[in-house]
């Protein structure tokens, strides 16, 4: 592993990372490696070094927030979208079910990143979806909008709910919609001269971070323990509405090359376009957590390809973690 680590940051794929596993016993493993930067007098990636997690937030704790309501009865997934979001236009009889399986989409929310939180909102439920549900295509639309249902399930903000919930009973730390210690959080990208840190590198959802608003689809900073405390409890059966609903597709991905080339069923895990990753192999009993900044200095030309060098990165540490 080391040296597949070691090779991958001489290749700048990232300039550091943090690779830790968990196993159904507790059993842990922590591993830095690298530096904040390519500079060499960047600081050195440290065991609890925090990162900004990207599109894990949708997993963790979006829809794992949403699958646990779901198992105490407050919510359901065939309930309708319009029927906890009245505002939503143009909603087609979408379902909760819907927005966890991405049978829905809308419009492309970069093209967003201009607006005030409130007229970003605004346009998303006047808009609605672009048409009925259909074949599973990935976009932030669905996120946000589970996001928001949850939190009007709820009665409190995402970011409250998610601490209540998860990252206080399990000991997250230092996982947070909102990090006070930047210098624990790497740089994710440098952009007109200022390099992006200890504000979320989604430009989406940096519209409402600004605020101190947490949404659904991105926002979240973590830690490699915090992240293994949390796929313990998956492990564990601690959570078994999340488990199982992870187990289909809700909220999670069930197959792609970031969960290894040999994959056994049942197993999950989501990816976050700055290079974060979470696997889990119920079958093995075993969880893993790759956390990097790969978009700094700037994000790769192939960042958005399935065979990208981090997809290939990620594909390799899972092979050596997964495989018996």
């Amino acid at each position: 592993m080391r040296e597949k680590i070691a090779h991958a940051i001489g290749e700048r794929v990232f300039p550091g990372c943090v690779v830790g596993t968990v196993n159904k016993g507790g059993e842990r493993e922590v591993l830095p490696f690298g530096r904040f930067t390519y500079e060499a007098d960047s600081p050195d990636v440290r065991a609890d070094t925090v990162y900004d997690l990207a599109s894990v937030t949708k997993s963790i704790p979006v829809a794992s927030l949403a699958l646990t309501l779901m198992g105490e009865g407050i919510l359901r997934p065939d309930d309708l979208v319009r029927g906890h979001l009245p505002e939503v236009r143009n909603d087609h009889g979408a379902t909760i079910e819907d927005l966890l399986t991405y049978r829905v989409k809308g419009p492309r929310f970069s093209a967003l990143a201009s607006k005030t939180p409130e007229a970003f909102t605004r346009y998303v439920l006047e808009r609605g979806f672009d048409g009925p549900p259909g074949e599973s295509v990935y976009s932030n639309m669905p996120a946000f909008l589970l996001g928001m249902v949850v939190e009007r399930v709820s009665g409190e903000p995402l970011e409250r709910l998610a601490s209540s919930r998860f990252f206080g009973p399990f000991g997250m730390r230092d996982t947070s919609f909102f990090p006070v210690d930047v210098s624990r959080i790497p740089p994710t990208e440098v952009v007109q001269g200022n390099e992006v840190r200890g504000i979320v590198h989604d430009e989406s959802a940096r519209v409402f971070s600004r605020a101190r608003r947490a949404v659904g689809h991105a926002g979240l900073f973590s830690t490699a323990p915090d992240l293994l405390a949390f796929l313990e409890r998956l492990l564990q059966g601690d959570m078994p509405a999340v488990l199982e609903g992870a187990q289909k597709g809700w909220g999670w991905q069930s197959s792609g090359t970031f969960l290894g080339r040999e994959v056994r069923p049942g197993a999950f895990g989501k990816t976050g376009f700055t290079g974060t990753s979470v696997s889990v192999d119920v079958a093995r009993g075993i969880a893993l957590v790759i956390l990097a900044n790969r978009t700094y200095p700037m994000r790769p030309l192939d960042a958005a390809s399935p065979h990208s060098a981090m997809n290939g990165f990620r594909a390799d540490i899972s092979d050596l973690v997964f495989i018996e």
